[in-house]
């Protein structure tokens, strides 16, 4: 039964760290709903402007996408970096006339390996993506890197201290203590703003970063 119960879990924590197949599906829409208000709340953090570029980096089940396109208006883009195929697929299927406008761009790629030129971006949101990077730093980097100076890289986290209670987090899961993830956001030349979202069902950190 315990052979069982790590099968299992493992399989759920590989899907939310790279949703595919038929549970992906259901992971996306888990993942929006779960997910909701951190992904919100690192939206507004990031202050982009109408007719700003934007990105959500790791997007998962889209919810971020269409925040940011709603924030930066019908002048705007949006880039969306995703690691799995699935996803890329749900995401280019439900925003065929904004992709088609040009107003957002999909684009397959990782945290430490991102398809965007230097400084192209006035704004970036992660939102529980780095547990599954296994080098934070060169992840920090490679944000800061496609955010221009003065602009705002939102990382949004999961307290580690409540995540390592959850089932599945012991199966791919790094969690990393907030200081790791401020003190690599600072390696990468960024000023940051730690702010607490106490009322979630896991409470979150927003990690509010500008590059020098």
């Amino acid at each position: 039964m315990n052979g069982v119960r790590a099968r299992v879990l493992s399989s759920l924590a590989g899907q939310l760290g790279n949703p595919h197949g038929v549970l992906g599906k259901g992971v996306a829409f888990v993942l929006n709903r779960g997910n909701k208000r951190a992904i919100a709340d690192a939206v507004e953090a990031t202050a982009v402007a109408t007719g700003g570029r934007a990105a959500d980096i790791g997007f998962g089940g889209g919810a971020g996408l269409s925040l940011l396109l709603k924030r930066v208006g019908d002048t705007g883009v949006v880039h969306g970096v995703e690691i799995s195929h699935d996803m890329l697929a749900r995401a280019r299927s439900g925003h065929a006339a904004d992709i088609g406008s040009g107003r957002l761009r999909l684009d397959e790629g990782s945290l430490t390996a991102l398809p965007l030129a230097d400084d192209s971006l006035d704004a970036a949101i992660t939102v529980n993506t780095i547990y599954f990077v296994a080098d934070l730093t060169a992840a920090c980097a490679e944000l800061a890197r496609v955010v221009r100076p003065g602009g705002r890289l939102v990382i949004g986290i999961g307290d580690p201290d409540a995540m390592a209670k959850l089932p599945f987090t012991p199966y791919g899961f790094t969690l990393r203590p907030v200081p790791d993830v401020l003190a690599a956001l600072e390696q990468a030349d960024c000023a940051v703003e730690h702010r607490q979202l106490a009322h979630l069902p896991i409470p979150h950190h927003l990690l509010v970063a500008t590059p020098a």
